[in-house]
């Protein structure tokens, strides 16, 4: 069979560890397979780095196994041409022996050309993603909060969403306190709305006349305490 790559290596990545094969050719035209294990600690993975440089390797594959791939990734792929391959992709490519070692046989079918590499996009392009990610995660967590309190707030019958456009802006986060330390009459209530008319001013005050209990008191509590 074609060989594609004279100098190359596999790895088998896991939690822990990640299991490394080089295949390099010898003077006498056979090929030299080495196996070694490191963690994956960064130190142990700039060894790595190292341990495959001295041994002239240009190209380098791996699984996509869940996230642990990313640190490998992250330091290899400054000096060498790295591959990230699709399980599946793996297992569908026929010929495999059953007592070989995966990193032997991923190292052995990149020798002969035989991966297809997944799309990974620039370093600038991933930090991007995982930035607007977190953001849509955060984002997420403040609209599940902010329905929580108003939940709560609905349980209890006290009518701020009525009165508030919004129930985590700054008049009604202080009205939440007030609430919380148990200062919720209807002149206190008015002085701390930010309105502009002396009706809204009433309605407000009377808003959060409710029955909040102890237990409903604390979402509220949790949101104030926050800002």
């Amino acid at each position: 069979m074609q060989v594609v790559h004279t100098h190359c290596a596999g790895l088998d990545v896991h939690k822990k560890t990640v299991v490394a094969c080089v295949i390099t050719p010898k003077n006498s035209g056979k090929w030299h397979k080495e196996i070694r294990t490191f963690t994956t600690m960064t130190k142990d993975l700039l060894n790595l780095s190292d341990w495959l440089t001295s041994h002239g390797c240009t190209h380098v594959a791996m699984e996509s196994t869940g996230e642990y791939w990313r640190p490998v990734f992250n330091i290899l792929e400054g000096n060498f041409e790295v591959m990230l391959v699709n399980a599946r992709h793996m297992k569908a490519v026929p010929g495999r022996k059953t007592d070989i070692k995966d990193s032997q046989w991923i190292a052995e079918l990149l020798q002969h050309g035989l991966l297809r590499a997944s799309f990974i996009p620039p370093v600038e392009q991933r930090d991007l993603r995982d930035l607007t990610r977190h953001r849509s995660n955060f984002i997420r967590e403040r609209v599940n909060l902010v329905n929580r309190v108003q939940k709560v707030l609905e349980t209890a019958n006290i009518k701020l969403t009525s009165v508030a456009s919004d129930v985590m802006g700054v008049s009604a986060r202080a009205m939440l306190a007030a609430i919380v330390e148990g200062n919720s009459t209807p002149e206190v209530m008015a002085a701390l709305a930010l309105v502009n008319n002396a009706r809204q001013a009433r309605l407000i005050g009377t808003s959060p006349r409710g029955s909040s209990s102890s237990s409903s008191k604390i979402y509220p509590c949790a949101v104030t305490s926050s800002n």
